[in-house]
């Protein structure tokens, strides 16, 4: 199992970190020990000191497959579910700065947590998705899948040129805007439409 993710994928998101649009999508990766599933807490780690959260829609492969065309992209993946891309901005901005890989500050153990997945039958509409993160009871985050720059089918058949993927594989595509810090004593709950998802303390 691996996790693939997609940088820069909401235009609001693009602009408030003041960074380019993407004529591709932006691919990067977390190792399997940055999953944190159950709401069991997240213990805030002593290597940094601006931890950011970010809040996606999940995509759960079903098969395996490479270069997969645009018309059958919709058969590989069976599930749709919520997660939080957390990220050490100061050891992504240092790195950045150095014009180094931003591996650690993305792939930290716990950095992916992540909710149960729900069939793609209870959805009428992919491209019409909301969902958001409150901190504390207050809504930080937003979005809509109808706002992606890549759609869900685009993600799949953009990746498999590249990485096969295998069943199990999960996809972040990416977060909308209100990205910011999380602190000790922080309370995070994520929904998908009104069905709450994730519901887990910071510590």
């Amino acid at each position: 199992m691996k996790i693939l993710c997609i940088g820069r994928n909401y235009t609001e998101h693009i602009k408030e970190l003041n960074n380019e649009k993407p004529d591709e999508p932006v691919i990067f990766t977390k190792p399997d020990t940055a999953l944190l599933k159950n709401n069991v807490p997240f213990y805030y780690p002593d290597f940094s000191n601006d931890i950011h959260h970010e809040v996606e829609i999940l995509l759960k492969i079903c098969k395996e497959g490479k270069y997969i065309a645009p018309k059958f992209a919709h058969k590989y993946y069976d599930a749709i579910g919520l997660g939080i891309d957390f990220t050490a901005r100061d050891l992504q901005s240092k790195a950045k700065e150095k014009r180094l890989p931003w591996a650690l500050a993305k792939g930290f153990n716990g950095s992916a947590p992540i909710s149960e997945f729900l069939p793609l039958k209870d959805f009428s509409n992919l491209e019409n998705i909301n969902f958001s993160l409150k901190i504390n009871g207050e809504v930080k985050q937003a979005g809509n899948t109808s706002l992606m720059l890549f759609r869900f089918d685009e993600i799949i058949c953009y990746i498999s040129k590249f990485i096969t993927l295998k069943k199990g594989d999960i996809i972040f595509t990416g977060t909308p805007k209100g990205v910011g810090p999380i602190q000790k004593g922080d309370k995070l709950e994520g929904f998908i439409e009104d069905k709450k998802m994730l519901d887990f303390e910071i510590k």
